[in-house]
């Protein structure tokens, strides 16, 4: 397992981080998905054999959401 860590701008309340955590939990692989709204920070674990930075990213871009850093 791997760690990733996103930086997700344009979340400003509840309804928008379980938008990010439940397109995250949805990309095959995904395990244990943490949304700090006060930072912004998406933080998760996912099998490296499953999926990748763009599925990620895809995924949160999805949602209407932007990423400021990856």
């Amino acid at each position: 397992m791997e760690n990733g860590v996103l930086k997700v701008e344009g979340m400003r309340n509840e309804n928008d981080v379980n938008k990010v955590l439940h397109a995250l939990n949805e990309v095959w692989g995904v395990s244990e998905v943490e949304v700090s709204l006060a930072n912004k920070l998406v933080t998760f674990s996912y099998d490296e054999k499953a999926a990748s930075q763009v599925d990620f990213l895809q995924a949160v871009k999805d949602t209407g959401f932007y990423i400021k850093e990856v």
